[in-house]
């Protein structure tokens, strides 16, 4: 099988503009002449191997930020924008929308941001009954759309805020560990914590300097929130200054941001990264030690093994997901080659579906995407209790997975078929952009093929794709 060329023009210009050099001053530090290096940052030639050991040596980059999946994310965001009925007539060809994305991923984002635009407004119009007389409609984008699609594209990984919390767990007391570390950093800042009864789970009083935090919470849920609140007290400037960089159009995009960079502090910091990547190797990452070693749950483990992405020391590239009961997705994020709906539900042949049936249970999926790429997923169901008899449950399936490849270093690909074709199940993206013809589990006609329509003959559906 021939190598792959690479073909990295846009992050060798970020590269180079992040360095404050110019064209010649790059090229000379690369060893290569004036109009290579301008061929190779305008994709006309592949990044050389010459080129690729100098930045290793030059500059000590980590040469995977040379291809960061940006790429494959923007072709399949663009393929489900082009799938919208609107742009039926002017689809593009995959070719096209690979070179827009690798040669011009600013253009790009704009289109998605069109996109986005215009779909908010259709469905506005769609309900002008109750948009009718209002003064605050508006046609940008949903805050918390522009934020999930802030960590998509940084592949979910804050270098700065990760780091962080990582400083702050190395000074963690050996009895009490990070919880109550915790404890100790919000009293030093004059904050008194208490674990109570209310109905929330947490809650700051600022003109009182006191935190409560439900006593019917779980442990690690407890030391979640307690670290939250840490983060946005006591690391409130680099929170800031990281919200500052991003430019958010919105006052209510930066609030939710905010929140989520402070979920991310949390996380880090209850696994902090090279304690939780060497323990996640050894344990070949299995979830559940993990979870008993670290003090958190199945869920936030799931998420943080999804952002070990820091340049020279990365992990698994996993993608991981979280979807309520009626299959829409409430968390995604996606280090491999697989790319999530931006609109809708996951490919209901995918396991992640079948956990809320199997309560309790990991279920192991072999599963292969249309374009041929094969993947190892684990799904397993989320409930979170309200505390009280009474109170409701909130009931959610997350799934984990990577490419086969990385199938050695998972506990949960032991004794299954890998070498088998037949045992993986083909899964897609979403209906509308899938290319499968022969799909049972077919919600609507995917919109880049022709149908055969026959009277006569009714098959599992009542169409054929050609």
């Amino acid at each position: 099988m021939p190598t792959q060329k690479l073909y990295a023009g846009a992050k060798l210009r970020e590269i180079r503009t992040r360095l404050s050099l110019t064209q010649k001053e790059f090229a000379q530090k690369l060893g290569v002449s004036l109009p290579y290096l301008n061929q190779m940052e305008n994709n006309n030639r592949p990044v050389s191997t010459t080129v690729v050991l100098a930045l290793a040596q030059e500059f000590g980059l980590d040469v995977t930020e040379l291809s960061t999946g940006d790429s494959e994310r923007l072709v399949s965001d663009m393929r489900e924008a082009l799938a919208d009925p609107v742009l039926a007539e002017t689809s593009a060809p995959l070719a096209d929308l690979r070179l827009t994305a690798s040669n011009a991923p600013a253009l790009a984002r704009a289109f998605l941001e069109l996109h986005r635009a215009y779909r908010q407004t259709h469905e506005r119009l769609a309900s002008l009954d109750e948009a009718l007389g209002r003064q605050d409609v508006q046609t940008q984008a949903s805050p918390w759309d522009e934020v999930r699609d802030f960590f998509h594209y940084c592949d979910n990984y804050i270098d700065a805020v990760d780091r962080a919390a990582e400083r702050f767990s190395s000074k963690a007391p050996e009895q009490g560990g990070v919880r109550a570390a915790a404890i100790i950093a919000l009293r030093n800042l004059g904050i008194s914590v208490e674990f109570t009864d209310i109905t929330t789970l947490r809650q700051y009083d600022t003109r009182a300097h006191k935190l409560s935090i439900s006593r019917y919470a779980q442990p690690a849920t407890q030391t979640f929130q307690l670290l939250l609140q840490v983060a946005l007290l006591q690391s409130d400037k680099l929170l800031e200054a990281t919200l500052d960089l991003a430019r958010f159009h919105t006052d209510a995009a930066r609030s939710i941001a905010k929140i989520g960079l402070a979920n991310y502090f949390a996380g880090a910091a209850l696994m902090p990264y090279g304690a939780f990547l060497n323990a996640a190797q050894e344990t070949r990452h299995d979830l559940e030690l993990l979870s008993n070693r670290f003090g958190a749950s199945i869920e936030q483990v799931a998420h943080r093994l999804s952002t070990m992405q820091r340049p020279g020391a990365k992990g698994i590239p996993f993608f991981f997901v979280r979807v309520d009961q009626a299959g829409t997705i409430t968390k995604r994020h996606s280090a491999t080659r697989l790319q999530f709906a931006r609109f809708g539900g996951a490919c209901p042949l995918w396991n992640v579906h079948r956990a809320f049936e199997t309560p309790g249970r990991f279920l192991r999926q072999l599963a292969e995407t249309p374009d041929g790429v094969r993947y190892i997923s684990l799904a397993h169901d989320v409930s979170k209790s309200g505390g009280h008899f009474g109170a409701p449950v909130r009931r959610y399936a997350i799934a984990l997975g990577c490419e086969i490849r990385h199938a050695d270093a998972l506990v949960y690909a032991d004794y299954m078929e890998l070498d088998n074709p037949q045992a993986f199940e083909p899964i897609g993206i979403s209906c509308r952009i899938c290319e499968r013809t022969d799909c049972h589990q077919r919600s609507v006609p995917p919109l880049e093929r022709q149908l055969s329509i026959d009277e006569n003959t009714r098959g599992v559906l009542p169409y054929e794709v050609r």
